[in-house]
């Protein structure tokens, strides 16, 4: 598996041919990896946007308390965090308020919608973690590309077209022959 580093620059949506509606995140790279193909699926890993501090019914999507019957001011609080002199403290993991946002997010099974070569682009099929502007690690399997296919120096492909061109011309030079 490889891995490459790239930058998210925006989210936006494409339709298929069938008119159906595909949620994309535009990529960029510094250096286009040159063994990645449409259609790759591929794993990301990046920072996911920081919220601030935030409550438990924000952060853990707690229901907080009822709203009348005598609540008053404790309508968002958790609750009871503990017991009380048995066992005489508030165990470990309990969700609480705090920050929220912030942390590693990996997410599996995205796959390439599109390419574009000139501009070291790439579209994949819905969301990267991290605001607009933030970096991310792309793993991916690499594509075995055939010889054909493979980018080729400007210099070999042209030597190859003219080596072409020269079979071409003795071909015909030599159906000439045979017609004669």
């Amino acid at each position: 598996m490889k891995t490459v580093k790239a930058k998210k620059l925006s989210m936006g949506q494409i339709f298929t041919d069938t008119g159906k509606v595909v949620p994309v995140t535009e990529v960029s790279f510094s250096q286009m990896p040159a063994d990645l193909a449409a259609g790759s699926s591929v794993k990301v890993v990046g920072t996911s946007k920081g919220k601030g501090f935030a409550g438990v019914m924000k952060r853990h999507g707690f229901a907080g308390l009822p709203a009348s019957h005598g609540a008053s001011t404790k309508t968002r609080s958790p609750g009871s965090i503990g017991g009380r002199t048995t066992p005489g403290r508030v165990y470990k993991g309990k969700r609480m308020a705090g920050r929220m946002g912030g942390e590693q997010v990996t997410l599996r099974g995205l796959t390439v919608v599109e390419m574009d070569e000139e501009k070291k682009t790439v579209k994949l099929s819905g969301p990267v973690p991290g605001p607009r502007g933030s970096f991310f690690t792309l793993s991916y399997e690499p594509v075995e590309k055939t010889a054909e296919e493979a980018p080729q120096p400007a210099e070999e492909a042209e030597i190859k077209e003219e080596v072409k061109e020269e079979k071409v011309v003795e071909e015909k030079k030599e159906e000439k022959q045979n017609e004669g």
